[in-house]
């Protein structure tokens, strides 16, 4: 240590004490921290003017930027048109406002040209009393032949109508696809709502200077209102007796899309369907404004499917499922899912990162082993092509798992990870499933919106075995958190990537859990893999 000052070597200590953990050192012990005051989340007002509508006349509105498949095209969506709330409603007809984008190198050289389709949705009751809705026309164009990792910047709407032009607005594509490729940051968050809470992880957010941000399910809410534009954190509780079908007030999708706008001009936005994007109407349709509003990679991966698609950016592969579409081995998610994988090159997109809504590894009472039965027919299968990270919403609280599969540790499992904490009005999850008293019927754990299938049992090995929870924090659980918050991927290089999740109540610069993610491809990668109860 000689020549080393005493200054200098603290300093470096208290770097080496402030490095995150990583998986290589094995399953972290189990944290969980104790609840604090976690306030109440309030919908923001239809008064609010970050929710009202400030363009007139056919000048887009909610723009939205989304990815392909591939980096070198991307999807830009708006609304143009107001929409309508009645008894009866007359749709607003699509072909009235053209679908055209204008982009370029540079604000004031929009040298390029291209156009889509536009389409308008409605949510219809056969009840009388029920306000129907109809939207203002959708509107979503694809670019194509973009150079990665470049800025564009663009202009949407109507050039042959007056002031049906939006203002210049940019957009950053993805980074090349390849090994050594990787966007700064990627944001993750689930269940984010609209309310000041929300306004509060958005906020934050921001801060963190997202490239991407993926957004895990629950979007608006908007099923915790009635048509009357009435609203509660608790539909089942306030008016699940009194009314002949589970209402929306769908007007929440357009304040939605009008606060976000901000972001989601600018940061592509990837979306994946929760079960509040279910949404019931006349004929059973469900899904209306969910497949409607976002644009998707559906084509361009081959799903054809709103539900579940995938795509590149750098050298990650992402594939979004769907929770709430048939997931069983016979089906055409899982088909596809199987060729999709099976495409895969880890050479060229070392890290395979799945999303969806519900989660296979919650600790908490509230939706605990819902999705078990999409646990049992897809496990295997992600397993077995080494899926490293796996991102969920749902259960409105945070949580991260050490390396699991099946339940047991192990060191070529996939880190769950659950941030359906962004910002709801309905309340926190805050009981643990392991906490005396607190664990769950398992016949109530059955969603009949997943299937309604009952697939959860007592566990037959384990610390666990014969019961149906365990009477601790289960060993697979690493952290545990009941606060609002976003998360913070950011991908170095083929084997590293750093986790941070974020908390509200910090400073824009404080972590409330962090880790290094590895991965271990001679490990785990060589033929079928190992399974191990140990690292």
């Amino acid at each position: 240590m000689r020549g080393i000052s005493l200054p200098l070597l603290l300093a470096a200590l208290a770097v080496a004490a402030a490095e995150p953990a990583s998986t290589l050192s094995g399953p972290a012990r189990p944290v969980t921290v104790p609840l604090g005051d976690r306030g109440h989340a309030v919908d923001l007002p239809d008064t609010d003017p970050r929710v009202q509508r400030r363009v007139t006349g056919w000048a887009p509105e909610q723009i939205a930027v989304a990815l392909s498949a591939q980096p070198t095209s991307a999807w830009l969506s708006w609304i143009t048109g107001d929409f309508q709330m009645g008894g009866a409603v007359e749709p607003l007809d699509p072909s009235t406002v053209a679908s055209v984008v204008r982009y370029g190198l540079a604000a004031d050289s929009l040298v390029h040209e291209a156009t889509g389709e536009s389409l308008v949705y409605s949510q219809l009751y056969p009840f009388q009393g029920l306000h129907n809705y109809t939207s203002g026309i959708i509107h979503h164009v694809r670019l194509h032949g973009l150079e990665p990792g470049t800025k564009y910047y663009y202009q949407c709407g109507d050039p042959a109508i007056p002031d049906a032009m939006s203002g210049v607005h940019a957009f950053r594509t993805m980074p090349a696809v390849g090994p050594k490729s990787y966007p700064g940051r990627i944001a993750v968050v689930g269940d984010l709502g609209l309310t000041y809470n929300t306004t509060s992880t958005v906020d934050h957010m921001l801060r963190n200077r997202p490239d991407l941000v993926l957004l895990l399910g629950d979007v608006c809410y908007a099923n915790l209102y009635l048509t009357n534009g009435t609203g509660t954190d608790c539909y089942s509780c306030t008016f699940a007796k009194s009314t002949p079908i589970h209402e929306t007030y769908q007007p929440r999708w357009d304040y939605w899309g009008r606060y976000m706008e901000p972001v989601t001009s600018t940061i592509p936005m990837m979306v994946v369907e929760g079960n509040h994007e279910i949404e019931e109407q006349i004929h059973n349709k469900t899904f209306a404004a969910y497949s409607s509003r976002f644009a998707f990679p559906s084509e361009e991966s081959g799903s054809f499917s709103p539900f579940y698609y995938s795509f590149d950016v750098g050298g990650i592969h992402f594939v979004m499922l769907a929770a709430y579409a048939d997931y069983k081995k016979s089906g055409e998610q899982y088909r596809w899912l199987e060729k999709d994988l099976a495409k895969v090159d880890r050479s060229v997109t070392p890290w395979l990162i799945a999303g969806w809504h519900a989660p296979w590894y919650t600790t908490y009472k509230a939706h605990y082993r819902e999705a078990e039965c999409m646990r049992v027919e897809m496990e295997e299968l992600l397993y077995s092509y080494g899926v490293d990270v796996v991102f969920t919403g749902h259960v409105h609280a945070y949580e991260r798992s050490n390396r699991v599969f099946n339940y047991t540790l192990d060191p070529c499992g996939a880190v769950h990870i659950s941030v359906g904490d962004g910002g709801n009005r309905e309340k926190m999850a805050t009981r643990h499933a392991d906490e005396a008293g607190h664990c769950p019927d398992p016949a109530s754990t059955a969603d009949p919106s997943m299937g309604g299938g009952l697939c959860a049992a007592n566990f037959t090995s384990g610390p666990a075995a014969g019961r149906f929870c365990w009477d601790r924090q289960p060993e697979y659980s690493a952290y545990r958190e009941s606060s609002f918050g976003h998360g913070v991927l950011e991908v170095s290089n083929e084997t590293h990537a750093l986790w941070r999740w974020h908390r509200n109540q910090d400073r824009y610069a404080t972590v409330g859990d962090e880790v290094y993610i590895v991965r271990e491809p001679h490990k785990c990668l060589l033929g079928k893999p190992t399974r191990s109860a140990s690292y």
